[in-house]
């Protein structure tokens, strides 16, 4: 008799989720959030708590629904198939924007080797078109080494980000971060609106650690600590690290960098040492996009053979790559990279972030909003029914801000996404909806 397979613990699911968020989304934040100053760092602690709540609601609907689909599953609890459509698409399409937005963030690195990379607007559209494409086409073979080199490049990032949460401080000049904390004379409550979407894009993949509960010790006990513990680590060092760069570089230098890290450990040590992190960066961008790609056309495969999207996307090959789909996807982002062309590469990765965070935080809101259907068919404690009540209005209150703070154009760009979402849905509900007789 075989014997039973092991499961992991509460510390390792923990590492799991961190892993899972500390991918590229923090490199480029820095200088983002240096436009503003340094008092945008009080958005880390607003996002904190209420990615805190997001995640303690999605560990809780992963306990009460184990179906396949994750958020979309959660959603067809309360809004039927419908609502598992609507949450699939807007979250497909995040995935898309997300890809560009990395592909911009390893440019921005890799211009600091190249530096006509970003000399013009256009070189720039081209070189992220280029990045995106390439990354596609090294997915052609199949998916046998693309999880394989993720897990090997995230740590372009988990190194330097961790170490600069750890020891940046040792170079942490206190005259520097005052000079930089408010220089554009804004309010408190202004300075934490300013970089919400912003620092929520770090914490996006907090909803995937609820998928592991099967292949935990003790899920009802470790998923919801797990997702705690793994989010509340990754704000810890998120500040931390973040903090750390606004003492050491000064805040004019780090707004206009294209490599806030990099420029950093220049800083700390020497050029060569931030070259050395700048070739990380680029590495794990690259990383994370090449297994990025591979999911987002994965997704559409599983979606197509399922019939909720054309079944062009279903089409692999023998390695299994779904060929066809990479190839429609590498089109729509490259357009995506188009449309979104500016004259600064921090202003366009600003306005992909704050889109993918509108096309992730509305599938947020519907899945969220499942629970109380979840916890009445699962016959919840009062007590528990109550605590997790709070939580999920603190989590859903938190995403409805996001969703403001994003900006007028990002939630015009998410309206427009869900109004396709409801016209591709028009044409495909009559596979799903029974006839009804006429009398």
């Amino acid at each position: 008799m075989a014997a039973p397979q092991k499961k992991m613990n509460v510390v390792q699911l923990t590492f799991i989720v961190m892993v899972n968020m500390m991918g590229s989304g923090i490199i480029m934040l820095p200088s983002n959030m240096a436009k503003v100053g340094a008092i945008s760092l009080t958005s880390w602690i607003v996002t904190a708590l209420g990615s805190l709540a997001i995640a303690w609601g999605f560990a809780q609907a992963g306990l009460f629904n184990q179906r396949a689909g994750g958020l979309a599953a959660y959603a067809e609890d309360a809004y039927g198939k419908d609502g598992y459509f609507q949450v699939f698409f807007l979250y497909f399409i995040s995935l898309a924007i997300a890809n560009v937005a990395v592909a911009i963030s390893a440019l921005g690195y890799l211009s600091s080797f190249f530096p006509g990379l970003t000399s013009t607007p256009v070189m720039t559209a081209l070189g992220v078109i280029a990045l995106l494409w390439i990354t596609t086409v090294a997915n052609f073979g199949g998916p046998s080494l693309t999880g394989k080199i993720g897990s090997v490049t995230v740590w372009g990032v988990i190194l330097p980000v961790g170490f600069m949460a750890l020891a940046g401080w040792f170079w942490f000049s206190g005259e520097t971060f005052a000079a930089a904390w408010n220089p554009k004379g804004i309010s408190i409550a202004e300075g934490m609106g300013s970089s919400i979407a912003l620092t929520l894009w770090a914490f996006l993949g907090l909803e995937s650690a609820s998928q592991n509960a099967s292949a935990v010790e003790n899920p009802k006990r470790d998923v919801p600590l797990a997702c705690m513990f793994g989010t509340l680590g990754a704000a810890v060092i998120y500040i931390l690290s973040t903090a750390a760069i606004q003492g050491i570089v000064p805040n004019a230098e780090l707004a206009e960098s294209t490599g806030p890290f990099g420029l950093a450990f220049a800083k700390m040590f020497n050029p060569l040492v931030g070259q050395i992190v700048m070739a990380l960066a680029v590495m794990a961008c690259v990383g994370s996009l090449l297994g990025w790609q591979f999911t987002l056309s994965s997704t559409a495969k599983d979606a197509a053979d399922s019939k909720l999207f054309p079944g062009i996307f279903s089409k692999a090959t023998g390695a299994g790559a779904p060929i066809a789909g990479m190839v429609i996807m590498g089109v729509v982002q490259s357009l995506m990279a188009l449309m979104t062309i500016s004259p600064d590469l921090n202003q366009q990765f600003s306005a992909l972030v704050n889109l993918a965070v509108v096309t992730n935080v509305l599938p947020y809101v519907i899945a969220l909003s499942a629970l109380w259907v979840m916890m009445r068919d699962g016959k919840v404690e009062p007590g528990a029914h109550k605590m997790n009540t709070f939580v999920a209005l603190v989590a859903l209150a938190y995403s409805i801000y996001a969703l403001w703070a994003s900006g007028k154009d990002a939630v015009m760009g998410g309206m427009l996404v869900l109004a396709i979402g409801y016209l591709v849905w028009g044409l495909i509900a009559p596979r799903f909806a029974p006839a009804v007789a006429k009398s």
